[in-house]
């Protein structure tokens, strides 16, 4: 067992890999059952329309919003120092104590994105590797799904592969669900935020509309910190457009608690907020962003595990009493 324990930290950051290839995968397979439902061709080609779909938006964002969004983003970190040395100014001008050299390298700490495991991939070329693998492992298991699970099977007893492929479906069918649910988010989150911004002509509004929308896949974490650039952006236009971007936030996110999670918890697993947010914090040290991002599929699928050996372990319990009580009546 320590052995084993030691392998798993060893090759944390390529497992951590392999499970996002497991995500994307989910991904892709549920974009393929949803045009199932509409489409009567084969799963191969509905892969493969998923992808074209996928590929089709990248092209088409990058065409007509990438150099807005370009310019926006060149521009968005001077006026964030900016308005934070306003906030130094103003916090210090109320007695408070404030240093901007240690704010300031907190903030580039968090913005950098990468933990020690993540950051000997190198940098920037290690993480466009990283995704190009994880989408490569995706592709290669929602096209064959059966293959690798027959392949798990085989390195398992017989009379135990019955229950590891009713495990892994309910684990597949939750993860789907939790997906879907993130992507609802992610595009309700983005596209109301972006919209509301832009008619009040807020700067930045597209851009802070695809920054709340991608951040959004980071439960407890994304929205905070969407928000607070935000408000950051708002208050650069003055005190009425600050106000108005902190009731955007607000309503937002009440309309996302509200009504979105409650109705995607209900058909998946429900996570406690805390310990999401404590596998968030600690393999967002280890892996940075993608750590943050693949934390919560993580635990959900632990616990379907943990659930699914309670239930083995309750049956088992309920059998013995069963027989021990049919064993004294007779």
């Amino acid at each position: 067992m320590a052995a084993l324990a030691a392998l798993v930290v060893f090759f944390a950051q390529p497992l951590m890999v392999i499970f996002g290839g497991i995500v994307f995968a989910a991904m892709i397979d549920g974009g393929a059952r949803l045009l199932g439902r509409v489409l009567p061709i084969g799963r191969g080609w509905r892969i493969i329309l998923v992808l074209l779909f996928g590929v089709l938006f990248l092209v088409w964002a990058g065409y007509f919003t990438g150099n807005q969004i370009a310019a926006q983003a060149a521009e968005m970190p001077a006026i964030v120092q900016h308005q934070i040395e306003r906030a130094v100014a103003w916090a210090r001008g109320h007695g408070m104590d404030v240093d901007p050299g240690s704010l300031n390298g907190i903030i580039e700490q968090m913005s950098s994105g990468v933990g020690p495991v993540t950051r000997a991939l190198g940098g920037l070329l290690g993480g466009l590797t990283t995704l190009f693998l994880i989408a490569v492992l995706g592709i290669y298991i929602a096209v064959e799904p059966k293959l690798y699970e027959r392949g798990i099977a085989w390195m398992l007893p017989v009379e135990e592969r019955p229950y590891l492929g009713e495990t892994l479906g309910r684990m597949a069918f939750s993860l789907r669900r939790l997906l879907a649910g993130r992507l609802l988010g992610m595009a309700v989150e983005g596209v109301a935020t972006g919209i509301a911004l832009a008619a009040y002509g807020v700067p930045m509004a597209a851009l802070l509309g695809l920054l709340t929308g991608l951040l959004a896949f980071l439960p407890n974490i994304g929205a905070p910190i969407s928000g607070a650039l935000m408000v950051l952006i708002g208050f650069s236009g003055g005190t009425d457009m600050g106000i108005y971007c902190i009731a955007v936030y607000i309503v937002v996110q009440t309309v996302d608690g509200n009504v979105i999670v409650p109705m995607v918890a209900k058909r998946t697993v429900d996570l406690a907020p805390a310990l999401v947010l404590g596998a968030q914090l600690i393999f967002g040290v280890m892996f940075g962003i993608l750590g943050l991002a693949l934390a919560d599929p993580l635990v959900a699928m632990c616990k379907i595990l943990l659930e699914r050996r309670s239930e083995r372990n309750t049956a088992a319990a309920q059998g013995d009493e069963m027989q021990a009580a049919s064993g004294a009546a007779s």
